[in-house]
């Protein structure tokens, strides 16, 4: 089995979100488990130069981008033995961050025909080309309208993985001839109110749609979370699945990190250590018996934050806690947070950055972890917390319904704090839920033992998607 991973990002040259992550384990899962899998990025300014020192050329070819010819070079590194490939074009790619460019329409129209161009290139002739979101969603239709014909591309099949819908890539009506090369044959497939959506020409037009978990699969066919597609995606519901992200295990393993104060594992005083290390890192007083509430997230509405703002100051008030976060997004929530801290320096530490490194020791030295999500298709902080021993608290939707489970007290089952409606004072009683538990040591090492013994890697879930690979991949 030979498949093609298309994305526009991953980790660890490029990164942005979730997407990274996964494009950065996933494929080193399925080379595990014996498939044939490798990886084709943009080359981007922002790759590393360490990463950059290491590519080496493959070939020069020219993409059609319309009716002109544009200039891609193909260079390649071999990163943990899965071989990944770089689209080279500095008028497209050589700029200051990935996307929220006004060509952008331009840009990845060159990127997913490029794509297709490059594989005689690259002499790989792959069973099955993965794309992943917008930014490589036309790579099935530009399959069926340029080179269905073509031996060398007539068996390829393709799936499409939505890992938000939201961000649909939505572009002017020209972009179909002027950019894609296709007749308006293909417009109905991608048209969104006389645009072209190119997320919606990667469902129409790929063999197998798959979300990157099961409740948001089932979430997106509804009107609330479906964004207009969701009349698209009941239809086709036969073609549609959802596989649970997961996390690399091995680079994400608070046995060997090197990046937190003391490694551990499944070791509650060791973690205690963590969570010294931090506070005496974050100039928060060193108690190590007050739970410590963690959020890793960008500052945005769709990850909860105006329930945040409404109970946190009630809570930092009357409770015994502290509260850290750690992220970037609205300028009104970086502002709310900053001021936060100024009037409880003592209990909250804001730190508007990103940092990697701080994120791995905020979740082994946190207690508890709030991810109360308006939506979220699969999350990955909710797996690392769990990983390192932080136990969530979250609202049921999307992935954190799947990989959160609340904690019983009478069978001793669960692995976090859940809630349901989307409310800031069920978050606040769940979370106040979470930290009487913590104060009974009995059911706070249940609970803990329980998030420590979890399965996060991805070997499941890429033995799903083996599976969806071979049911398409089948004669007719």
């Amino acid at each position: 089995m030979k498949v093609l991973f298309a994305a526009a990002e991953g980790h660890p040259f490029i990164k942005t979100g979730g997407l990274a992550d996964v494009i950065g384990a996933l494929p080193k899962a399925l080379k595990e488990a014996g498939v044939d899998v490798r990886v084709i990025l943009p080359k981007y300014r922002g790759i590393p130069e360490k990463y950059r020192l290491q590519m080496e050329p493959v070939q020069v070819i020219e993409v059609p981008v319309g009716w002109r010819n544009q200039y891609c070079g193909i260079e390649r590194l071999d990163y943990e033995g899965v071989p990944v490939y770089f689209i080279d074009n500095e008028y497209y790619f050589g700029r200051e961050g990935i996307y929220g460019y006004l060509d952008d329409g331009e840009r990845f129209s060159f990127y997913n025909r490029a794509v297709l161009e490059a594989l005689p290139a690259i002499d790989f002739q792959p069973d099955v080309l993965h794309c992943h979101d917008w930014h490589a969603a036309v790579i099935p239709m530009l399959l069926e309208g340029h080179y269905r014909s073509n031996p060398f591309y007539s068996n390829i099949r393709t799936v499409f993985t939505i890992h938000n819908l939201l961000y649909q890539g939505v572009f002017p009506y020209e972009v179909l001839g002027d950019l894609l090369g296709l007749d308006g044959s293909f417009f109905l497939g991608a048209e969104y109110y006389g645009n072209v959506n190119f997320l919606k020409g990667g469902i129409v037009f790929s063999d197998h749609v798959t979300t990157v978990s099961p409740t948001y699969s089932q979430e997106i066919r509804t009107p609330h979370f479906g964004y207009g597609l969701d009349g698209l995606l009941n239809a086709r519901a036969d073609h549609l699945s959802g596989i649970v992200n997961g996390i690399d295990t091995k680079v994400y393993d608070p046995a060997t990190d090197s990046k937190i104060f003391m490694k551990y594992r499944n070791n509650l005083n060791k973690k205690t250590e963590n969570k010294i290390g931090l506070q005496q890192e974050l100039g928060l007083p060193v108690a190590p018996h007050v739970p410590l509430v963690a959020m890793v997230t960008r500052l945005v509405d769709s990850k909860g934050l105006d329930l945040v703002t409404r109970v946190l100051d009630e809570m930092l008030y009357y409770d015994s806690i502290q509260f850290v976060v750690l992220g970037t997004g609205d300028e009104v929530y970086e502002r709310w947070f900053r001021e936060a801290e100024w009037r409880y320096p003592t209990k909250l530490s804001a730190q508007i950055r990103f940092s990697d490194e701080l994120s791995r020791k905020i979740y082994a030295g946190s207690d508890l972890f709030l991810m109360p999500s308006k939506f979220e298709p699969c999350g990955i902080s909710q797996l690392l917390a769990l990983r390192y021993g932080s136990i969530p608290v979250v609202r049921e939707t999307g992935g954190l319904n799947d990989t959160v489970h609340a904690y019983n007290e009478v069978t001793g089952e669960g692995n976090g704090f859940t809630f349901t409606n989307y409310n800031a004072h069920d978050m606040m009683n769940t979370l106040r839920r979470g930290i009487a538990f913590y104060n009974r040591p009995e059911h706070w090492k249940r609970v803990t033992r329980n998030a420590f013994t979890g399965d996060y890697s991805w070997d499941v879930s890429a033995q799903e998607y083996i599976e969806i690979y071979r049911k398409i991949s089948e004669p007719v």
